[in-house]
C-alpha cells in the first residue's frame, strides 16, 4: 500500500510535467525553460501555485496574478497520471512490470491530450515511446503471439519478447498508414496523419501485435460513434471536422492496459 501511495506521488509529478510537455511540444517550446508561467500574462508561477491538484483548487482554476482561466485539463491529467501510477503498482507491485505500465500510461495520456487539444502527436511521445517500448522488451516479458511464427523455434526469452515487440511496432504502424492510403485514394483527402501511424508503432512496441489489433478496432469504433454524436450534437461540418483519432487511440490503449485481457499477457501468464 505505501508504495502505491508513493507512485500515486509520483504520478502527481509527472503528470504535472505532462501538462508543460502537452502545451509546449506542439509549439515547438523548451521543455525546460523557462520555468512554467501563465501564458495569459507570462508571469512566472510560484512553486507554491504550482503544486499538482492543489495549487489548482486552492486558486479556484485561475491565475493568482491576472485572473485568467486554468484550463481544466491541467487537474484531469495530474489525477488521470497519479491514478494510472498506483494502478499499476498495485496491480504488479514494485516491478519492472509496473514501471513499463507507468512509463506507457504517461506516454498514453500526454498524446492524447495533445491531439485534443492541437491535433498534434508530438514525435517526442511518439518516436520516444516506440524505442522506450523496444528497449522494455528486453527485461520484462510479453505475450509472444506471432513473433514464434518466423523466429528459430528454440528461441525464447528476452530475444522473443523484443521480436514481438518489433512485430507489434510494425504491424500496427503499417496497418494503419494502409488504412490511410486506401482512405486517401478513395476519398482524395487526408484522413490519419503520421502522427497516428507512429503513435501506433508505439503502442504496438508496448502491447505487442495483439494489443495493438484490439486498440484499433475498438478506438474506430469508439471513435466514430463519439465523433458522429459530437458532430451532430456542435452541428459542425461532417465534411470539414477533424476528429482527434490520437485521443481515442489513447485512451483506448490505456484502457486495455489495465484490462487483465492485455495486462496478464504483458506479464508473461
Amino acid at each position: 500500500m505505501i508504495g502505491a501511495v508513493i507512485a500515486f506521488l509520483a504520478g502527481l509529478l509527472i503528470g504535472s510535467f505532462l501538462n508543460v510537455c502537452i502545451y509546449r511540444l506542439p509549439k515547438d517550446l523548451s521543455i525546460v525553460r523557462p520555468r512554467s508561467y501563465c501564458p495569459a500574462c507570462n508571469v512566472k508561477i510560484a512553486w507554491f501555485d504550482n503544486v499538482p491538484l492543489v495549487s489548482y483548487t486552492l486558486l479556484g482554476g485561475r491565475c493568482r496574478h491576472c485572473g485568467a482561466r486554468i484550463p481544466f485539463r491541467y487537474p484531469i491529467v495530474e489525477a488521470l497520471t497519479a491514478l494510472a501510477f498506483a494502478l499499476s503498482v498495485l496491480a504488479f507491485g514494485p516491478t519492472l512490470l509496473a514501471l513499463k505500465v507507468c512509463l506507457f500510461s504517461a506516454l498514453m495520456i500526454g498524446l492524447a491530450f495533445s491531439d485534443l487539444e492541437e491535433r498534434i502527436l508530438p514525435d517526442e511521445f511518439t518516436l520516444g515511446g516506440t524505442a522506450a517500448g523496444l528497449l522494455l522488451a528486453l527485461v520484462v516479458p510479453m505475450d509472444v503471439v506471432f513473433a514464434g511464427l518466423f523466429l528459430n523455434p528454440l528461441t525464447t526469452g528476452r530475444w522473443l519478447w523484443l521480436a514481438e515487440s518489433i512485430l507489434g511496432a510494425a504491424v500496427a504502424a503499417g496497418l494503419l498508414w494502409g488504412v490511410g492510403f486506401l482512405y486517401e485514394k478513395v476519398r482524395h483527402k487526408s484522413g490519419l496523419g503520421l502522427g497516428d501511424v507512429k503513435m501506433m508503432g508505439a503502442i504496438g512496441a508496448f502491447l505487442g501485435v495483439h494489443g495493438a489489433f484490439q486498440t484499433i478496432i475498438l478506438a474506430s469504433l469508439v471513435g466514430s460513434v463519439v465523433g458522429l454524436v459530437y458532430i451532430k450534437v456542435s452541428k459542425k461540418d461532417f465534411s470539414s471536422y477533424e476528429l482527434p483519432f490520437g485521443t481515442f487511440l489513447g485512451l483506448t490503449a490505456l484502457t486495455l492496459a489495465f484490462l487483465r485481457a492485455t495486462v496478464a499477457p504483458m506479464a508473461g501468464e
